[in-house]
This record gives structure tokens, sequence and C-alpha cells, in this order.
């Protein structure tokens, strides 16, 4: 049986993005991302589920920096609906709540109940595990913000469904693979994530994307990191759509690189159904 690794608990979201690609597989829940992506690396497991970005929240801290290092090739993008539930454990009134559990990032989506609640809150390492910790707990003072799978998985109460601010929440989600697997050039839409380091000239990034206007190519997402102290030139990840088989895609990536001390393709994917979402509409 196929293995997928995911950061975080059985029942939460990545777990759920995880089980919707790959419905056959056996999921490997791990504690970060780290471990999600080493198990690919060292052949636990096939392939590893891993968010990338979110609505909301913006992108998902560290994963950016981490993409480039593993060898790892992104081979799929998975757009997930996030939603939170307030949960307690069977019995429980809202009036009983006190305190509300859940991932840093949870408790940011849903601050219009907890303002309404009053609750103070606590950080717990992931959704599902905050739901976990809250059925360890049995006391009814307690209520985590978790998706809606958490609350089956743990045996707990839903005092109020569909808690979080946007309703339009959404996360995408990135598959990493061992093997490059690149998407064939077809009609189809695609995707393909990049990474590149700027030479040390005047105007080097100016000039490195400047191919991709020139050749009608969309930049979809740039992101920049640093590495050290700053003193290097800065690194960036992009995601463009199109095909590098594609002749305006390649003559892009062939200005990219001349004007790059390093460009590394790092996937090229099926644009995901949900990326066409605005233009249908």
């Amino acid at each position: 049986m196929m293995v997928v690794a995911y950061q975080g608990e059985p029942g939460s979201n990545s777990a759920t993005a995880a089980r919707a690609l790959y419905p056959e597989s056996r999921g490997l829940a791990c504690t970060s991302f780290e471990q999600a992506l080493d198990a690919v690396t060292l052949g636990t497991a096939e392939v590893a589920v891993i968010p990338v970005d979110n609505s909301a929240a913006g992108r998902v801290a560290d994963v950016h920096h981490l993409l480039p290092e593993t060898g790892l090739f992104i081979v799929a993008e998975y757009f997930l609906a996030i939603r939170f539930d307030l949960m307690a454990v069977p019995g429980t009134s809202l009036d009983q709540v006190e305190c509300v559990r859940s991932h840093v990032h949870a408790l940011g989506q849903c601050r219009k109940v907890l303002r309404e609640g009053g609750w103070r809150t606590l950080i717990s390492d992931d959704t599902a595990g905050a739901a976990r910790e809250v059925a360890e707990l049995g006391d009814p003072r307690h209520a985590a913000l978790a998706p809606p799978a958490a609350a089956r998985l743990y045996g707990l109460d839903v005092l109020r469904p569909a808690v979080e601010d946007d309703p339009d929440n959404t996360t995408r989600f990135v598959v990493l693979s061992r093997d490059a697997s690149l998407s064939p050039s077809t009609d189809d839409p695609t995707m393909t994530s990049l990474f590149f380091c700027v030479r040390n000239i005047p105007s080097a990034l100016y000039k490195a994307l400047g191919g991709f206007a020139s050749s009608a190519v969309n930049l979809t997402k740039i992101e920049s990191y640093q590495l050290g102290a700053g003193l290097n030139p800065s690194r960036f990840y992009v995601e463009i759509e199109g095909h590098p088989d594609e002749p305006r895609v390649a003559l892009a990536l062939q200005e990219l690189r001349f004007f790059s001390s390093e460009v590394r393709v790092l996937g090229v994917y099926p644009a995901h159904p949900h990326r066409l979402g605005d233009r249908v509409s």
C-alpha cells in the first residue's frame, strides 16, 4: 500500500488533503515538515503532502526555504477548503467553555468567534492535536478549533460548526516525490515551480524576470528569502503558468539563467481546477 507522509496528527487538514489525493493509501503522520520530507527522501513514504500557503494566513513559514534543499520534486498540487468547528467533550455547553485550543494559524483565522466568546486561547502544535488534547483532558472548560474530521475521530461534540472568519478560506498543498515525473506538455493548464539565485550585479532581478514579461509568461507566485547573515544574494521561489517545453516559457527560462547563478526546476505538474474558478466565473 502506498504511504503518504504529512505534517500533523490524524484528523488534521493535511491528513484530509492526503486522503483526498490518495484515498487508498496509508497516511504517515509526522511531527514536522522536515520529518515528512525526510520520510520521502529515506524511502519510508512514496510522497509527502505539504501545505505551502493559505488564502487568509499567507505562506506557510519555512516551507519555501525547505523545498530547494530536499532534492525532492513537486508532482501535483491540491486546494483544500478549510473548515474549523468549535468542539468539546460530549455534553459540554458553550457557557462552560473558558479556554480554546488550536494551532496559531487556526486561532488567527477564527478571531470573530473567539472575540464573541471572550475565551482565552492556548496554542497547540496542530489543529487535530488540539482536539486530541481536549478529548484526553475530558474537561468541559476546554474546547478546540479543529477540522470536522477531528470531532469524529476523537469523539467530540461540535458546539459551533464552520466558525472560520472567511468562508472562502483555502489552503494550497503540494505533493513531493523523489522522482521528477515531469508532466508532459499538453494543451491542459500546467504549472512550473522553480528556484533561482540572482547574480550579484545591479538590476539582476529586474533583468532575470524580464524574460517572463516579454514572453507573456504569467508569474503566479514569487517568494524571496535570505540565507546566512544577509550578505549573500537573495534566493527566489517562483511559480509560473506553462510548461518548460513551450517555446515562450523556454525563452523566459533562458533569459532567467543568463542573469542567475543558479536555476533549478522543482516541478512541472497539472494545474489544479481550483485555479480556473475565477476565470470560469
